[in-house]
Protein backbone atom coordinates (compact mmCIF):
# COMPACT_ATOMS: atom_id res chain seq x y z
CA UNK A 1 0.00 0.00 0.00
CA UNK A 2 1.43 3.62 -0.26
CA UNK A 3 2.23 5.82 2.02
CA UNK A 4 -0.60 8.51 0.49
CA UNK A 5 -2.78 8.90 -2.43
CA UNK A 6 -1.23 12.53 -2.69
CA UNK A 7 1.76 13.57 -1.67
CA UNK A 8 1.87 17.36 -1.66
CA UNK A 9 5.99 18.60 -1.78
CA UNK A 10 5.86 22.04 0.14
CA UNK A 11 3.37 23.60 2.94
CA UNK A 12 3.08 26.92 1.39
CA UNK A 13 -0.83 28.09 0.89
CA UNK A 14 -0.78 27.02 -2.69
CA UNK A 15 -0.07 23.46 -2.22
CA UNK A 16 -2.04 23.14 1.20
CA UNK A 17 -5.38 24.36 -0.88
CA UNK A 18 -4.58 22.34 -3.47
CA UNK A 19 -3.88 19.32 -0.96
CA UNK A 20 -7.29 20.38 1.07
CA UNK A 21 -9.62 20.03 -2.15
CA UNK A 22 -7.96 16.70 -2.92
CA UNK A 23 -8.14 15.71 0.54
CA UNK A 24 -12.08 16.81 0.95
CA UNK A 25 -12.64 14.38 -2.12
CA UNK A 26 -11.51 11.40 -0.17
CA UNK A 27 -7.70 11.35 -0.79
CA UNK A 28 -5.10 10.33 1.49
CA UNK A 29 -3.02 13.60 1.15
CA UNK A 30 0.23 13.75 3.00
CA UNK A 31 2.04 17.42 2.54
CA UNK A 32 5.57 17.30 3.15
CA UNK A 33 8.03 20.62 4.41
CA UNK A 34 11.00 21.22 4.56
CA UNK A 35 11.16 24.37 7.31
CA UNK A 36 9.86 24.05 11.00
CA UNK A 37 6.63 25.72 10.58
CA UNK A 38 4.21 26.03 7.97
CA UNK A 39 2.88 28.33 5.69
CA UNK A 40 5.20 29.41 3.16
CA UNK A 41 4.60 32.73 2.47
CA UNK A 42 1.78 32.99 4.28
CA UNK A 43 2.84 32.43 7.99
CA UNK A 44 3.15 34.12 11.08
CA UNK A 45 6.16 33.60 13.72
CA UNK A 46 6.94 35.64 16.48
CA UNK A 47 10.47 36.95 15.60
CA UNK A 48 10.99 39.87 17.51
CA UNK A 49 9.54 39.05 21.25
CA UNK A 50 7.20 36.58 22.42
CA UNK A 51 3.88 37.95 21.87
CA UNK A 52 4.45 40.01 19.31
CA UNK A 53 3.32 37.91 15.89
CA UNK A 54 4.81 39.13 12.73
CA UNK A 55 3.62 37.62 9.33
CA UNK A 56 7.00 37.06 7.59
CA UNK A 57 6.03 37.55 4.03
CA UNK A 58 2.31 38.51 2.94
CA UNK A 59 0.61 40.47 5.69
CA UNK A 60 -2.74 41.30 3.93
CA UNK A 61 -5.14 38.91 1.74
CA UNK A 62 -6.44 40.83 -1.37
CA UNK A 63 -7.09 38.13 -4.72
CA UNK A 64 -8.26 35.61 -3.11
CA UNK A 65 -11.06 37.05 -1.81
CA UNK A 66 -12.72 36.89 -5.19
CA UNK A 67 -11.35 32.99 -5.35
CA UNK A 68 -14.35 30.50 -4.79
CA UNK A 69 -12.60 28.72 -1.71
CA UNK A 70 -13.25 31.87 0.21
CA UNK A 71 -15.73 33.53 -1.83
CA UNK A 72 -18.24 30.58 -1.68
CA UNK A 73 -16.46 28.99 1.09
CA UNK A 74 -16.22 26.01 -0.96
CA UNK A 75 -13.90 23.80 1.67
CA UNK A 76 -15.77 25.35 5.08
CA UNK A 77 -12.06 27.69 6.16
CA UNK A 78 -14.64 30.59 7.30
CA UNK A 79 -17.54 28.59 8.61
CA UNK A 80 -15.87 25.40 9.91
CA UNK A 81 -12.24 26.42 10.16
CA UNK A 82 -12.24 29.76 12.13
CA UNK A 83 -10.54 31.82 9.07
CA UNK A 84 -11.99 35.55 10.15
CA UNK A 85 -11.25 38.76 7.67
CA UNK A 86 -11.46 42.08 9.14
CA UNK A 87 -11.66 44.34 6.23
CA UNK A 88 -10.78 48.25 6.83
CA UNK A 89 -12.41 50.95 4.81
CA UNK A 90 -8.95 52.37 3.58
CA UNK A 91 -6.90 49.67 1.92
CA UNK A 92 -4.40 52.11 0.70
CA UNK A 93 -2.45 55.34 1.84
CA UNK A 94 0.14 57.34 0.06
CA UNK A 95 1.87 59.70 2.13
CA UNK A 96 4.04 62.62 1.74
CA UNK A 97 6.67 64.10 3.61
CA UNK A 98 4.93 68.02 3.12
CA UNK A 99 1.83 66.45 4.89
CA UNK A 100 -0.06 65.62 2.33
CA UNK A 101 -2.27 61.51 2.02
CA UNK A 102 -3.96 60.32 -0.93
CA UNK A 103 -6.12 57.50 0.45
CA UNK A 104 -7.96 55.08 -1.74
CA UNK A 105 -11.15 53.95 -0.10
CA UNK A 106 -13.60 50.88 -0.79
CA UNK A 107 -15.86 53.63 -1.67
CA UNK A 108 -15.24 54.86 -4.93
CA UNK A 109 -17.01 58.50 -4.69
CA UNK A 110 -14.75 59.11 -0.64
CA UNK A 111 -11.47 58.04 -3.35
CA UNK A 112 -12.53 60.91 -5.84
CA UNK A 113 -13.57 63.43 -3.12
CA UNK A 114 -9.58 62.73 -1.14
CA UNK A 115 -8.52 63.29 -5.33
CA UNK A 116 -10.43 66.50 -5.85
CA UNK A 117 -7.97 68.05 -3.30
CA UNK A 118 -5.38 67.75 -6.29
CA UNK A 119 -7.37 68.29 -9.24
CA UNK A 120 -11.03 68.21 -9.90
CA UNK A 121 -10.04 66.93 -13.48
CA UNK A 122 -8.34 63.97 -11.79
CA UNK A 123 -11.35 63.32 -9.77
CA UNK A 124 -13.83 62.84 -12.55
CA UNK A 125 -11.02 60.58 -14.17
CA UNK A 126 -10.86 58.41 -11.27
CA UNK A 127 -14.34 58.02 -11.37
CA UNK A 128 -14.24 56.70 -14.66
CA UNK A 129 -11.32 54.30 -14.03
CA UNK A 130 -13.18 52.98 -11.38
CA UNK A 131 -16.25 52.09 -13.35
CA UNK A 132 -14.31 50.68 -16.01
CA UNK A 133 -12.16 48.45 -13.12
CA UNK A 134 -15.51 47.44 -12.07
CA UNK A 135 -16.88 46.35 -15.45
CA UNK A 136 -14.36 44.35 -16.53
CA UNK A 137 -13.61 42.46 -12.90
CA UNK A 138 -16.12 39.76 -13.53
CA UNK A 139 -13.87 38.43 -16.82
CA UNK A 140 -10.54 39.10 -15.09
CA UNK A 141 -11.68 37.40 -11.38
CA UNK A 142 -13.30 34.37 -13.90
CA UNK A 143 -10.10 33.37 -15.41
CA UNK A 144 -7.61 33.63 -11.55
CA UNK A 145 -8.79 30.58 -9.86
CA UNK A 146 -9.12 27.65 -12.83
CA UNK A 147 -6.21 26.81 -15.45
CA UNK A 148 -5.45 29.79 -18.22
CA UNK A 149 -6.91 29.92 -21.38
CA UNK A 150 -4.59 29.37 -24.36
CA UNK A 151 -2.71 32.69 -25.12
CA UNK A 152 -3.64 32.87 -28.53
CA UNK A 153 -7.17 32.14 -27.99
CA UNK A 154 -7.66 34.70 -25.49
CA UNK A 155 -6.20 37.47 -27.58
CA UNK A 156 -8.31 36.29 -30.98
CA UNK A 157 -11.69 36.93 -28.12
CA UNK A 158 -10.88 40.03 -27.13
CA UNK A 159 -10.19 40.85 -31.28
CA UNK A 160 -13.67 40.43 -31.83
CA UNK A 161 -15.22 43.54 -29.91
CA UNK A 162 -13.99 46.99 -29.30
CA UNK A 163 -14.38 46.01 -26.28
CA UNK A 164 -12.10 43.86 -26.06
CA UNK A 165 -9.81 45.56 -28.08
CA UNK A 166 -9.97 48.46 -25.44
CA UNK A 167 -9.05 45.57 -22.98
CA UNK A 168 -6.23 44.19 -25.29
CA UNK A 169 -4.58 47.60 -25.40
CA UNK A 170 -4.95 48.56 -21.96
CA UNK A 171 -2.76 45.12 -21.11
CA UNK A 172 -0.24 46.06 -23.83
CA UNK A 173 0.15 49.61 -21.67
CA UNK A 174 2.29 50.81 -18.86
CA UNK A 175 1.37 52.23 -16.18
CA UNK A 176 3.28 55.05 -16.94
CA UNK A 177 1.83 55.62 -20.41
CA UNK A 178 -1.79 55.10 -19.03
CA UNK A 179 -1.09 57.56 -15.66
CA UNK A 180 -0.42 59.92 -17.98
CA UNK A 181 -3.46 59.52 -20.26
CA UNK A 182 -5.77 59.54 -17.17
CA UNK A 183 -4.53 62.06 -14.59
CA UNK A 184 -2.55 65.55 -14.69
CA UNK A 185 -1.60 66.02 -11.22
CA UNK A 186 2.18 64.55 -10.46
CA UNK A 187 1.13 63.00 -7.01
CA UNK A 188 -2.26 61.09 -8.24
CA UNK A 189 -0.19 59.81 -10.99
CA UNK A 190 2.94 58.67 -8.55
CA UNK A 191 -0.12 57.34 -6.07
CA UNK A 192 -1.45 54.99 -8.83
CA UNK A 193 1.99 54.13 -10.20
CA UNK A 194 3.18 52.62 -6.96
CA UNK A 195 0.86 49.93 -7.50
CA UNK A 196 2.92 48.22 -9.86
CA UNK A 197 5.56 48.70 -7.78
CA UNK A 198 3.81 46.51 -5.13
CA UNK A 199 3.94 43.96 -8.31
CA UNK A 200 8.17 44.24 -8.36
CA UNK A 201 7.69 45.96 -11.63
CA UNK A 202 8.63 49.31 -12.48
CA UNK A 203 5.85 51.68 -13.59
CA UNK A 204 7.32 52.25 -17.07
CA UNK A 205 7.39 48.73 -17.91
CA UNK A 206 5.09 47.91 -20.53
CA UNK A 207 2.24 45.43 -20.18
CA UNK A 208 1.69 46.70 -16.56
CA UNK A 209 -1.23 49.32 -17.41
CA UNK A 210 -4.08 46.53 -16.74
CA UNK A 211 -2.94 46.02 -12.95
CA UNK A 212 -4.39 49.23 -11.80
CA UNK A 213 -7.27 48.10 -13.02
CA UNK A 214 -7.80 44.69 -11.37
CA UNK A 215 -5.97 46.77 -8.30
CA UNK A 216 -8.67 49.12 -8.01
CA UNK A 217 -11.44 46.84 -9.05
CA UNK A 218 -10.28 44.23 -6.10
CA UNK A 219 -9.71 46.90 -3.80
CA UNK A 220 -13.32 48.52 -4.05
CA UNK A 221 -15.18 45.33 -4.48
CA UNK A 222 -13.71 43.29 -1.60
CA UNK A 223 -11.07 45.11 -0.02
CA UNK A 224 -8.03 44.42 1.83
CA UNK A 225 -8.67 41.20 3.67
CA UNK A 226 -6.63 41.59 7.28
CA UNK A 227 -6.91 37.64 8.78
CA UNK A 228 -7.10 37.63 12.31
CA UNK A 229 -4.65 36.52 14.38
CA UNK A 230 -2.13 36.90 11.20
CA UNK A 231 -1.20 35.51 8.18
CA UNK A 232 -0.59 32.65 9.13
CA UNK A 233 -4.24 32.00 10.01
CA UNK A 234 -5.34 31.06 6.30
CA UNK A 235 -2.41 28.25 6.55
CA UNK A 236 -3.68 26.90 9.85
CA UNK A 237 -7.27 26.74 8.62
CA UNK A 238 -6.24 24.68 5.33
CA UNK A 239 -3.93 22.28 7.59
CA UNK A 240 -6.81 21.79 9.90
CA UNK A 241 -9.36 20.75 6.70
CA UNK A 242 -6.63 18.74 5.89
CA UNK A 243 -6.38 17.02 8.95
CA UNK A 244 -10.18 16.37 9.36
CA UNK A 245 -10.56 15.03 6.12
CA UNK A 246 -7.50 12.01 6.92
CA UNK A 247 -4.59 13.68 6.06
CA UNK A 248 -1.68 14.59 7.50
CA UNK A 249 1.47 17.45 6.87
CA UNK A 250 5.00 16.78 8.02
CA UNK A 251 7.78 19.05 9.00
CA UNK A 252 11.68 19.15 8.80
CA UNK A 253 10.98 16.61 5.56
CA UNK A 254 13.07 18.14 2.65
CA UNK A 255 12.62 16.44 -0.56
CA UNK A 256 15.71 16.05 -2.49
CA UNK A 257 14.01 13.79 -5.95
CA UNK A 258 11.08 13.12 -7.27
CA UNK A 259 11.05 8.94 -8.46
CA UNK A 260 9.05 7.70 -10.75
CA UNK A 261 8.31 4.45 -12.85
CA UNK A 262 8.02 4.83 -16.59
CA UNK A 263 6.68 8.12 -17.79
CA UNK A 264 4.89 8.11 -14.01
CA UNK A 265 5.52 9.64 -10.96
CA UNK A 266 5.35 7.77 -7.86
CA UNK A 267 7.33 8.52 -4.97
CA UNK A 268 10.01 11.34 -3.87
CA UNK A 269 12.96 10.60 -1.48
CA UNK A 270 13.54 12.51 1.41
CA UNK A 271 17.46 14.49 2.56
CA UNK A 272 17.45 11.27 5.13
CA UNK A 273 17.06 8.82 2.42
CA UNK A 274 13.45 8.24 3.32
CA UNK A 275 11.29 7.05 -0.11
CA UNK A 276 7.70 7.82 0.45
CA UNK A 277 4.88 6.41 -2.37
CA UNK A 278 2.17 8.23 -3.69
CA UNK A 279 -1.04 5.99 -5.29
CA UNK A 280 -2.36 8.48 -7.52
CA UNK A 281 -0.36 11.83 -7.70
CA UNK A 282 2.47 14.39 -6.64
CA UNK A 283 1.91 18.11 -5.99
CA UNK A 284 5.02 20.00 -6.12
CA UNK A 285 5.69 23.75 -5.25
CA UNK A 286 9.04 23.30 -7.53
CA UNK A 287 10.89 26.25 -8.59
CA UNK A 288 11.25 25.95 -12.33
CA UNK A 289 14.69 26.79 -11.81
CA UNK A 290 14.92 23.51 -9.59
CA UNK A 291 12.62 21.87 -11.33
CA UNK A 292 14.90 19.91 -13.74
CA UNK A 293 17.49 19.06 -10.66
CA UNK A 294 14.36 17.28 -8.91
CA UNK A 295 12.80 15.37 -10.97
CA UNK A 296 15.20 13.39 -13.51
CA UNK A 297 12.55 12.43 -15.56
CA UNK A 298 12.18 15.92 -17.43
CA UNK A 299 12.42 15.78 -20.79
CA UNK A 300 15.68 18.59 -22.24
CA UNK A 301 13.12 21.02 -23.82
CA UNK A 302 11.17 21.45 -20.77
CA UNK A 303 14.34 21.39 -18.29
CA UNK A 304 15.79 24.28 -20.71
CA UNK A 305 12.81 26.70 -21.09
CA UNK A 306 12.07 26.03 -17.37
CA UNK A 307 15.92 27.06 -16.51
CA UNK A 308 16.13 30.28 -18.06
CA UNK A 309 13.10 31.69 -17.10
CA UNK A 310 13.57 35.31 -15.61
CA UNK A 311 13.25 36.42 -12.02
CA UNK A 312 12.79 40.31 -11.31
CA UNK A 313 15.29 42.45 -10.34
CA UNK A 314 13.52 44.10 -7.25
CA UNK A 315 13.90 41.72 -4.36
CA UNK A 316 12.27 41.96 -1.46
CA UNK A 317 13.93 43.57 2.33
CA UNK A 318 11.90 43.90 5.10
CA UNK A 319 11.91 44.51 8.48
CA UNK A 320 9.71 43.48 11.29
CA UNK A 321 9.12 45.26 14.90
CA UNK A 322 7.76 45.12 18.09
CA UNK A 323 7.05 48.44 19.46
CA UNK A 324 6.26 50.29 22.44
CA UNK A 325 2.97 51.79 21.13
CA UNK A 326 1.33 52.80 17.84
CA UNK A 327 2.93 54.24 15.04
CA UNK A 328 2.79 58.54 15.03
CA UNK A 329 2.48 59.96 11.64
CA UNK A 330 3.45 63.41 11.28
CA UNK A 331 0.44 63.80 9.20
CA UNK A 332 -1.86 63.40 11.61
CA UNK A 333 -4.07 60.20 13.11
CA UNK A 334 -3.85 57.78 9.73
CA UNK A 335 -5.45 54.35 9.35
CA UNK A 336 -5.00 52.19 6.48
CA UNK A 337 -3.72 48.91 5.83
CA UNK A 338 -0.74 49.60 3.72
CA UNK A 339 1.11 52.85 4.06
CA UNK A 340 3.26 53.73 1.07
CA UNK A 341 6.07 56.50 2.10
CA UNK A 342 6.64 58.18 -0.99
CA UNK A 343 9.59 59.85 -2.85
CA UNK A 344 10.09 63.35 -3.57
CA UNK A 345 8.92 63.19 -6.92
CA UNK A 346 6.87 60.80 -9.35
CA UNK A 347 10.68 60.49 -11.49
CA UNK A 348 12.34 59.88 -8.18
CA UNK A 349 9.92 56.48 -7.89
CA UNK A 350 10.18 55.34 -11.73
CA UNK A 351 13.96 56.13 -11.71
CA UNK A 352 14.12 53.86 -8.49
CA UNK A 353 13.71 50.82 -10.53
CA UNK A 354 16.32 51.97 -13.12
CA UNK A 355 18.86 51.83 -10.58
CA UNK A 356 17.42 47.99 -9.49
CA UNK A 357 17.59 46.89 -12.83
CA UNK A 358 21.57 47.88 -12.81
CA UNK A 359 22.40 46.65 -9.36
CA UNK A 360 21.99 49.63 -7.57
CA UNK A 361 20.24 50.76 -4.23
CA UNK A 362 17.13 52.80 -5.12
CA UNK A 363 18.77 56.05 -4.07
CA UNK A 364 15.71 57.23 -1.98
CA UNK A 365 14.39 53.67 -0.35
CA UNK A 366 10.80 53.03 -1.43
CA UNK A 367 9.33 51.96 1.65
CA UNK A 368 5.51 50.33 2.40
CA UNK A 369 4.31 50.21 5.70
CA UNK A 370 1.89 48.19 7.59
CA UNK A 371 0.82 48.67 10.89
CA UNK A 372 -1.75 45.95 11.22
CA UNK A 373 -2.56 46.23 14.91
CA UNK A 374 -4.73 48.90 14.28
CA UNK A 375 -7.25 46.92 13.00
CA UNK A 376 -6.11 43.22 14.57
CA UNK A 377 -4.91 44.26 17.80
CA UNK A 378 -4.57 40.08 18.78
CA UNK A 379 -1.36 40.06 17.23
CA UNK A 380 0.52 41.86 20.10
CA UNK A 381 0.12 42.55 24.43
CA UNK A 382 -2.24 45.44 25.07
CA UNK A 383 -0.82 48.88 24.26
CA UNK A 384 1.96 47.64 21.83
CA UNK A 385 2.52 47.41 18.56
CA UNK A 386 4.04 46.18 15.61
CA UNK A 387 4.75 47.22 12.19
CA UNK A 388 5.64 45.52 8.62
CA UNK A 389 8.26 47.83 6.67
CA UNK A 390 9.52 46.95 3.09
CA UNK A 391 11.72 47.67 0.57
CA UNK A 392 13.23 46.35 -2.66
CA UNK A 393 17.04 45.80 -3.66
CA UNK A 394 19.35 44.21 -5.54
CA UNK A 395 19.80 40.43 -4.72
CA UNK A 396 23.73 40.80 -5.15
CA UNK A 397 25.24 43.52 -2.58
CA UNK A 398 26.18 46.63 -4.53
CA UNK A 399 28.77 47.60 -2.44
CA UNK A 400 29.98 42.97 -2.30
CA UNK A 401 29.37 42.69 1.23
CA UNK A 402 27.32 39.81 2.85
CA UNK A 403 23.95 40.25 3.34
CA UNK A 404 23.97 38.31 6.14
CA UNK A 405 26.77 41.18 7.28
CA UNK A 406 24.90 44.12 5.98
CA UNK A 407 21.12 43.54 6.17
CA UNK A 408 20.81 45.51 9.94
CA UNK A 409 22.52 48.66 8.24
CA UNK A 410 20.03 48.23 5.29
CA UNK A 411 17.34 47.99 7.89
CA UNK A 412 18.42 51.06 9.80
CA UNK A 413 18.39 52.80 6.30
CA UNK A 414 14.65 51.83 6.20
CA UNK A 415 13.97 52.41 9.54
CA UNK A 416 15.51 56.51 8.77
CA UNK A 417 13.25 56.88 5.46
CA UNK A 418 10.47 56.11 8.47
CA UNK A 419 11.17 58.54 10.74
CA UNK A 420 11.13 61.45 7.51
CA UNK A 421 6.92 60.50 7.76
CA UNK A 422 6.52 59.15 11.32
CA UNK A 423 7.48 61.15 14.68
CA UNK A 424 8.00 58.69 16.66
CA UNK A 425 9.85 55.79 14.79
CA UNK A 426 12.70 55.01 16.07
CA UNK A 427 12.69 55.82 19.46
CA UNK A 428 8.97 53.30 19.80
CA UNK A 429 10.85 50.54 18.45
CA UNK A 430 11.83 47.80 21.05
CA UNK A 431 13.30 45.46 18.43
CA UNK A 432 13.72 44.63 14.93
CA UNK A 433 13.97 41.89 12.86
CA UNK A 434 15.37 42.03 9.07
CA UNK A 435 14.74 39.65 6.27
CA UNK A 436 17.43 40.07 2.95
CA UNK A 437 16.61 38.59 0.03
CA UNK A 438 19.24 35.97 0.78
CA UNK A 439 16.43 35.01 3.93
CA UNK A 440 14.10 34.99 1.54
CA UNK A 441 15.45 32.30 -0.61
CA UNK A 442 15.96 30.44 2.87
CA UNK A 443 12.81 30.53 3.76
CA UNK A 444 11.12 29.16 0.63
CA UNK A 445 12.59 28.13 -2.81
CA UNK A 446 10.00 29.33 -4.02
CA UNK A 447 11.13 32.40 -3.58
CA UNK A 448 14.40 31.85 -5.44
CA UNK A 449 16.86 35.31 -5.59
CA UNK A 450 14.06 37.26 -3.06
CA UNK A 451 11.44 37.01 -6.10
CA UNK A 452 8.36 36.77 -3.96
CA UNK A 453 6.65 35.92 -7.62
CA UNK A 454 8.77 32.85 -7.75
CA UNK A 455 9.63 34.57 -11.51
CA UNK A 456 8.56 37.94 -13.08
CA UNK A 457 5.31 38.52 -14.20
CA UNK A 458 6.08 40.07 -18.19
CA UNK A 459 3.43 38.93 -20.68
CA UNK A 460 6.17 35.63 -21.71
CA UNK A 461 5.74 34.54 -18.31
CA UNK A 462 2.29 34.83 -17.57
CA UNK A 463 -1.09 33.13 -18.43
CA UNK A 464 -0.65 29.95 -19.84
CA UNK A 465 3.14 30.91 -20.60
CA UNK A 466 3.63 30.83 -16.97
CA UNK A 467 6.12 29.63 -15.87
CA UNK A 468 6.77 28.13 -19.67
CA UNK A 469 4.11 27.24 -22.68
CA UNK A 470 5.22 23.24 -21.23
CA UNK A 471 4.52 24.27 -17.62
CA UNK A 472 1.68 26.22 -17.89
CA UNK A 473 -1.32 23.52 -17.60
CA UNK A 474 0.18 22.73 -14.19
CA UNK A 475 1.26 19.47 -15.21
CA UNK A 476 5.00 18.03 -16.04
CA UNK A 477 5.42 16.75 -19.62
CA UNK A 478 7.02 13.74 -19.87
CA UNK A 479 5.73 12.51 -15.78
CA UNK A 480 2.74 11.72 -15.70
CA UNK A 481 0.55 12.67 -12.40
CA UNK A 482 3.13 15.01 -11.50
CA UNK A 483 1.59 18.84 -10.86
CA UNK A 484 2.23 22.20 -10.18
CA UNK A 485 2.18 24.40 -7.52
CA UNK A 486 3.43 27.77 -6.61
CA UNK A 487 3.79 31.54 -7.30
CA UNK A 488 5.68 30.76 -10.49
CA UNK A 489 2.12 29.36 -11.85
CA UNK A 490 -0.62 31.53 -12.96
CA UNK A 491 -1.86 33.72 -11.97
CA UNK A 492 1.13 35.09 -10.14
CA UNK A 493 2.97 35.30 -6.62
CA UNK A 494 0.27 37.14 -4.03
CA UNK A 495 -1.87 35.10 -1.96
CA UNK A 496 -4.40 34.38 -4.62
CA UNK A 497 -5.66 30.70 -3.41
CA UNK A 498 -3.80 29.48 -6.90
CA UNK A 499 -3.74 25.62 -5.26
CA UNK A 500 -7.67 25.53 -6.47
CA UNK A 501 -6.40 25.36 -10.22
CA UNK A 502 -3.62 22.46 -9.64
CA UNK A 503 -6.53 20.66 -7.77
CA UNK A 504 -8.95 21.44 -10.66
CA UNK A 505 -6.36 19.65 -13.38
CA UNK A 506 -5.48 16.99 -10.88
CA UNK A 507 -9.00 16.04 -10.27
CA UNK A 508 -10.21 15.77 -13.82
CA UNK A 509 -7.37 13.04 -14.16
CA UNK A 510 -8.28 11.06 -11.21
CA UNK A 511 -11.81 11.14 -12.50
CA UNK A 512 -12.88 13.34 -9.60
CA UNK A 513 -15.93 15.82 -10.19
CA UNK A 514 -13.90 19.01 -8.91
CA UNK A 515 -17.92 20.61 -8.72
CA UNK A 516 -19.08 18.09 -6.24
CA UNK A 517 -15.93 18.73 -4.18
CA UNK A 518 -17.30 21.02 -1.01
CA UNK A 519 -17.54 20.71 2.72
CA UNK A 520 -20.91 19.84 4.18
Amino acid sequence: MSDADIIIIGAGHNGLVAGAYLAVAGKRVLVLERNEWFGGGVVTRELTRPGFHHDQHSMSHIFIQGNPLLLADELGLKRKYGLQYVFPDVPMMSVWEDGTTLPLHRDPAKSAEAIRRFSARDADAFLELSRQAAAWLPMVQAGLYSPPMPQGAQAAMMDQSPEGRELWRTMQLSTFDLMEELFEHEKVQAHFARVAGENLVSPDEKSTGIGAYVFLGFLEKFGFGVPVGGSGSLSAALIRCIEDHGGSIRNNAQVREVTSQGERATGVVLDDGTRLTAGDAIIGALHPHLLPDLVPGVPAHVAKNAKRTHITDAACFTVHAALDGPLRFKAGDLSAVMYELMPDSYEVLRRGFDDLRYGEFVRQPLVGVGQLTQHDPSRCPDGKAIFHAWDYVPYNHPEGRNWDEAKGDYAQRIIARMGDFIENVPDVILDFHADSPVDMERTSPSFLRGDLHGIATPPYQSGAHRPTPELGQYRVPGVDRLYLVGPFQHPGGGVFGAGRATAMVAAEDLGIEFDRIAVA
